[in-house]
């Protein structure tokens, strides 16, 4: 072969090899699977179907149950804060234990024990206004409490009606010692012509919890060893035999 047929041989080969970048030229195998129109979409679904197995796949995880030492672990640690009283709540929560109460009979055992002077109610009858008057020094006194003893005259232990805060604790002449309990709820207990008192102010008592032993008082001289109780909402007094449940 002469120099000039080799010259054009090499020409052809370089030729052919330019012709996938020139326009007009045929499309390489790549090019024409890229110019498909079904190509792309095909794509997209897929990333998105693998996109979707992973969220499914990390939900799952998040999904399941403690195992066995991270459960025990965590009753654990709340079992520990009930003992150490570090439950949540704290306050709140004595504050719904101390609402549900109901108030009961300031003694041991109301059976026996009786009201030897009544509430002086207002719209009462005429026997009640008669039954609920206190005499002292030749002046009546309508009674805002009630008295309780026994029939026998004996001396009893005084109860705590509620649980809640001891806030007075006072020895006053005419009317014996007084225990004062403040409560939720805006109420007030006051309990009068005691005898030994077994509490102090600023105690947290807990309902039926020994306040003081019954006792007299010089106001009420005549109905010996007693309680005079007394029951206080918002300021104002309320008849104590309203709250009390029956015997």
């Amino acid at each position: 072969m002469n120099e000039q047929d080799k010259n054009k041989t090499n020409q052809d080969e370089s030729l052919k090899k330019t012709q996938g970048d020139l326009p007009g030229a045929k499309p390489s195998s790549w090019n024409r699977l890229v110019s498909k129109r079904w190509v792309f979409p095909a794509v997209y679904t897929a990333a998105a179907a693998i996109i979707l197995t992973l969220v499914w796949v990390y939900q799952d995880a998040g999904q399941k149950p403690l195992n066995q030492d991270t459960a025990a672990t965590s009753q654990q640690v709340g079992t520990s804060a009930n003992e150490a009283g570090t439950t949540t709540g704290g306050p709140d929560a004595l504050e719904v234990v101390a609402s549900t109460e109901s108030m009961t009979w300031p003694v041991a055992n109301p059976g026996e024990v009786e009201v030897v002077k009544p509430y002086y109610d207002e719209n009462g009858t005429e026997d009640n206004h008669v039954a609920a008057m206190v005499q002292y020094n030749d002046k009546f006194i309508p009674n805002v409490g009630i008295d309780i003893a026994r029939e026998d005259n004996n001396t009893f232990d005084v109860k705590a009606a509620l649980s809640g805060e001891v806030t007075r604790v006072e020895d006053v002449a005419v009317l014996g010692k007084v225990i004062e309990i403040t409560h939720q709820g805006n109420l007030k207990t006051v309990y009068q012509s005691l005898g030994e008192t077994k509490v102090k102010q600023g105690d947290v008592v807990k309902q039926g919890d020994t306040l003081a032993t019954a006792g007299r008082s010089e106001i009420e001289k005549d109905l010996g060893n007693h309680v005079h109780f007394e029951v206080y909402e918002d300021g104002k007094v309320v008849n104590p035999s309203d709250l009390l449940p029956q015997r």
